[in-house]
C-alpha cells in the first residue's frame, strides 16, 4: 500500500537569529518532510523574521507544527493544506 504524501505551507515568525533557519531545517528533515519551496523576509522590526516553507511529507502535519512551535525562537505558526 503506497502511503499519499501531502502537501502543506507553514508560516513561522521568529527572532531573526543567525541560526533560525538552520534549526527550523533540522527540524523538518528529522520529522521526515521535505522542502519544497521555502522564503524567509526580515520583518518592519528587523527583530524578527517571517519565513513561509512549503513542506511534503507522509507524516501528519501535527507532528512537525508542535515541534517547531517548541523552536524558542518561533513566536508564531500557522500552517493550511495544500491541494495539488
Amino acid at each position: 500500500m503506497m502511503s499519499v504524501k501531502q502537501v502543506h505551507e507553514v508560516v513561522i515568525e521568529a527572532a531573526n537569529t543567525l541560526e533560525i533557519l538552520e534549526r527550523v531545517l533540522r527540524v523538518i528533515r528529522h520529522r521526515g518532510f521535505r522542502v519544497r519551496t521555502m522564503n524567509s523576509e526580515q520583518m518592519n522590526d528587523c527583530n524578527s523574521i517571517k519565513i513561509t516553507v512549503t513542506v511534503s511529507g507522509e507524516r501528519g502535519i501535527d507532528l512537525l507544527t508542535k515541534q517547531l512551535d517548541k523552536l524558542f525562537d518561533v513566536s508564531k505558526l500557522s500552517y493550511q493544506q495544500i491541494t495539488a
